[in-house]
């Protein structure tokens, strides 16, 4: 690691344990420093601005209310930081997804006139060969594949709905992911 990035990562360690005393000229440069890399997880993953802007400020609230309980002997500050955003991401998809999830053909579906980061990789190479390896797995497997990584599911929601026992479910998780990797490294 490069002594300017140790430097950064010192200074934004320093910057949460000010937060957690409740510094707000140090939560102010803490925003300036870390949101729009912070912004780029939750809209990658939610594939919706206004969505990413609203997680974004909830994860904000969050380091201000919480980082007190900022450990730097367990993490970095931008690795606490980016796994509060992630997790925030994947409540709100969790929230959004029952309705998808009644109907899991939706799951491919994308509205016409709106096209999402996720509509135009669909035509990307990557994405047809990755298709084509997810068509290789059984159907239960791939539809829970697609479910746990594309919309949140956890495993006890999967095994639940399947009406399987939560070792077989993540064995089917597991399996597939190891047949995926082979048929990508093909």
């Amino acid at each position: 690691m490069s002594a300017t990035r140790t430097i950064e990562q010192q200074e934004l360690n320093q910057l949460l344990i000010e937060i957690g005393s409740e510094d707000q000229k140090a939560f102010a440069e803490l925003y300036k420093r870390t949101s729009s890399k912070l912004f780029g997880v939750c809209l990658r993953m939610l594939r919706d601005r206004s969505e990413a802007e609203e997680v974004l400020q909830e994860t904000y609230t969050t380091v201000w209310r919480r980082a007190s309980s900022f450990n730097v002997a367990k993490a970095s500050a931008i690795t606490w930081l980016m796994t509060l955003a992630r997790n925030k991401s994947i409540d709100r998809l969790r929230q959004h997804r029952e309705e998808q999830l009644d109907d899991p053909l939706k799951l491919d579906e994308t509205p016409d006139d709106q096209p999402t980061p996720a509509g135009h990789a669909e035509t990307s190479q990557a994405h047809q060969r990755l298709q084509g390896c997810l068509d290789e797995l059984e159907p239960q497997q791939r539809s829970s594949v697609r479910e746990a990584f594309f919309t949140g599911a956890t495993y006890n929601e999967l095994a639940t709905r399947c009406k399987v026992p939560l070792g077989t479910m993540k064995s089917w998780i597991r399996r597939s992911l190891m047949q995926l990797r082979t048929c990508l490294d093909q």
